[in-house]
């Protein structure tokens, strides 16, 4: 088929021990911790989730080099577990809701905080403080046939060797079979989806020549340095 301009490369993530897994949505949870929920001047209390979105081409490789985004001083970290749905659907019921995942692999969500705090304040929308370029690192996707579906442990990010958030997947407010299930409910559910389900609490600033290491026990870790 002939475009009238060239067609654009189909982000991907790559797969431990195969193919690459093509992106079509990005989807994000907003304040799925209790803790980062008080830290953000939020009720922690189990409200209904909500959702903001990332563009494809967002989606950065583990080991690259982001530059410093434009238009902002006060670039933060947000280290997060991401579901890769490989099984379409809508209304997804909870209890088969894990069905629909093909795999988790380790993300951050890169937010421009002042512009984002800016768009709260004006009761405007967050993309630009949220969907920016390079804004989505995420690092290979695990197979859920090869690790199951982690429901517990140690959600961990380092800013140059120093410790800055830590949680657990166990403290998830809404679990990713809840998620799935809500957010099927809204929207129909595609393959190559990806659900990044939230952070830690301990966000903070990072600054040129930065280098952050985050980990998701038992699906993995991810690199990236801010150029």
């Amino acid at each position: 088929m002939a475009y009238a301009i060239p067609l654009w490369t189909q982000p991907t993530v790559p797969v431990v021990g195969g193919d690459p897994f093509p992106v079509r949505r990005i989807y994000c949870v907003g304040r799925n911790y209790a803790a980062h929920a008080r830290e953000m001047g939020a009720d922690p209390d189990r409200e209904p989730p909500f959702f903001f979105m990332k563009p494809a081409d967002a989606i950065v490789p583990e080991g690259s080099t982001i530059p410093y985004p434009p238009k902002t001083a006060n670039l933060h970290h947000e280290i997060e577990l991401v579901a890769a749905i490989g099984k379409g659907g809508r209304d997804i019921p909870v209890e088969s809701a894990l069905d629909h995942v093909y795999g988790y692999a380790v993300g951050l969500d890169m937010t421009r905080r002042d512009l984002q705090n800016a768009a709260k304040k004006e009761g405007k929308p967050w993309d630009m403080g949220k969907g920016f370029d390079q804004s989505a690192p995420c690092g290979p996707i695990r197979r859920a046939a090869d690790i199951g579906h982690p429901d517990k442990g140690a959600v961990t990010l380092s800013v140059n060797g120093a410790e800055r958030q830590r949680g657990d997947l166990s403290d998830l407010i809404w679990s990713v079979s809840e998620t799935i299930s809500y957010l099927s409910g809204l929207v129909e559910l595609q393959p190559g989806d990806l659900i990044y389900t939230g952070t830690p609490e301990g966000v903070g600033a990072v600054v040129s020549g930065d280098t952050l290491e985050g980990a998701v026990e038992g699906v993995g870790t991810i690199t990236i340095t801010i150029g």
